[in-house]
């Protein structure tokens, strides 16, 4: 599976939604029958990396994340970063969903992908500023993918460990 060239938006009519299998359910799930209404919901937003040729004008899906905004209680963040925000929900950016296939894993794309994500939030700071990204992570490997990049354990939420980084760090990547 050789990957394209960029990250576009998931478009139904050119992505083989159905061969996607990242090894996990949800994360295949989501991809192959909500991202599409998702997003004609307007609740998010996916980009997908597609293999660089098609199979009946269809092209594979290599890897993908997911877009959407969401806010945390100013309480949740830790003291240092909480004295300079309003006593109110803070708006940030948040990484739904994040995933590469099964047949492209090995290769970087994990962390190729977690860069467009995070490049992609700061394009939309400039318009809709959030003040920091977040995400869920499934399990304590994903937390640890997460991690080594930066993010720090803001809480729990449902069932998972939500992670953040502040939009500050995330513009520090891109200088």
């Amino acid at each position: 599976m050789k990957p394209g060239g960029q990250f576009i938006e998931l478009d139904k009519a050119i992505h083989n939604r159905k061969s996607f299998d990242c090894g996990r359910d949800e994360l295949n799930s989501f991809v192959r029958q909500f991202a599409v209404r998702h997003r004609e919901a307007g609740i998010s937003k996916t980009m997908v990396l597609p293999t660089e040729n098609s199979e009946n004008d269809l092209f594979d899906i290599c890897a993908f994340y997911t877009l959407s905004h969401t806010e945390i209680k100013r309480e949740t963040l830790p003291t240092n970063l909480q004295k300079k925000l309003p006593r109110y929900p803070i708006p940030v950016m948040l990484i739904a969903q994040l995933a590469a296939h099964s047949q492209a894993q090995g290769q970087g794309l994990g962390k190729v992908t977690l860069i467009r994500a995070l490049r992609h939030c700061l394009e939309i700071n400039a318009h809709l500023p959030s003040n920091a990204v977040v995400v869920d992570a499934l399990d304590d490997g994903v937390q640890a993918f997460y991690e080594q990049y930066g993010f720090k354990v803001l809480d729990s939420h449902g069932n998972r460990v939500r992670l953040y980084i502040p939009m500050n760090t995330v513009s520090q990547l891109f200088v």
